[in-house]
């Protein structure tokens, strides 16, 4: 029997993609698969369901949930429906097992070789299938467009008959992925860009882009290409130094975070209440508890007249281009373990050793 591969209907609030599209369908088939989609997967994403029937996919009724060998995924089903799943199967997709117990007991109890793909070693090799990247990129695009909305101000300079209006001065905290983006995409806009990492080797990515590097005096260089967490003292320093440079800022577009952990919170209450009337934050680490002291996830508030943004599911208001990335990861994980329409486990192999979920005994 050929391995069969089911792409599942996303069921949370907001989430627009789908973790297989017909580009990829038709990639899987040619593994040695048998590729099924739930019925409207793909819709909400701009894929209907004619178009994985075109490249061979075919529809799944409600039993090919407990007959499939490997599943994808954005996000983790329900617990009722991880339930269904076949011993023994193949989850893969940003499962987040550890943050739900109930969750992590199914996955055990039901031998399920779970992939969350948030684990996926941060090496050359792996870039192909990097979602927190991919993902990170759109995240960071859609952030900055947010924050052109809301600001009361042109982000480019303009010569008017009414006189010159100045660019609008943007600051981006953290130069990851979803950091680096939004600088492109500011500066794409017109307006006159800042990049702000604790980590000093990302002054020369920041400048690549035509940002300036905003320098407050801190490097905190840690393992695996992110921060390592600050101390007291080198804290209250860059709070200082920050807190006196956003007087100056009309735009602050928050993008630091660190997988597994809360986001760190660099900009304060006190620092947002320093800040011109008018001035906007978008705090894209709002899913995990923000940037900004004064963000609430999901809403936008003002706050002694700034206005502070705390978008959630921002890289599914990219849905199209966001599934194709995914999708694309998806693949290309899958790829190391399908071949040949037989599924073959290379633990020897870091990128599915290291990504696999195995429970804390």
């Amino acid at each position: 029997m050929a391995v069969e591969v089911l792409v599942v209907s996303e069921r949370a609030p907001g989430e627009r993609r789908v973790a297989m599209t017909p580009e990829t369908a038709r990639k899987l088939a040619a593994l040695g698969a048998t590729v099924w989609f739930e019925p409207g997967a793909g819709q909400a994403a701009g894929f209907p369901d004619q178009a994985y029937v075109d490249v061979g996919a075919q529809p799944a009724d409600d039993t090919r949930l407990g007959a499939a060998d490997i599943v994808l995924c954005v996000q983790p089903p329900d617990n009722a429906r991880l339930g269904q799943l076949k011993p023994g199967a193949s989850l893969v997709g940003m499962l987040h097992p550890q943050a739900d117990a109930e969750r992590a007991g199914l996955i055990q109890s039901r031998g399920l070789q779970a992939f969350p793909l948030e684990r996926l070693p941060r090496t050359t090799r792996a870039q192909s299938m990097d979602v927190l990247s991919s993902q990170a990129g759109m995240a960071g695009y859609k952030a900055t467009l947010i924050a052109a909305q809301l600001a009361p101000r042109f982000f480019p300079m303009l010569t008017t008959a009414a006189g010159t209006i100045r660019p609008s001065r943007v600051l981006v905290v953290g130069a990851g992925v979803a950091g680096l983006q939004a600088i492109a995409t500011a500066r794409r806009l017109g307006a006159q860009v800042e990049g702000f990492d604790v980590r000093p080797e990302t002054r020369e990515q920041i400048e690549s882009l035509g940002g300036k590097f905003l320098d407050l005096g801190v490097s905190a260089v840690g393992e695996g290409g992110y921060a390592r967490p600050l101390t007291d003292e080198e804290r209250a320093e860059q709070q200082r130094r920050l807190g006196e440079h956003l007087r100056l800022v009309d735009v602050v577009i928050c993008t630091a975070a660190v997988p597994g952990r809360p986001a760190p919170k660099i900009v304060s209450t006190a620092m947002v209440q320093g800040m011109k009337p008018g001035s906007v934050i978008v705090d894209l680490a709002a899913e995990t508890g923000g940037n900004c002291e004064a963000t609430r996830p999901g809403e936008t508030i003002a706050l002694d007249g700034v206005t502070v943004d705390g978008p959630l599911d921002l890289a599914s208001r990219g849905a199209v281009h966001a599934s194709e990335m995914y999708a694309r990861n998806l693949y290309n994980f899958v790829a190391l373990f399908l071949k040949d329409g037989a599924i073959a486990f290379d633990w020897d192999d870091e990128l599915l050793a290291k990504t696999r979920w195995v429970a804390a005994a």
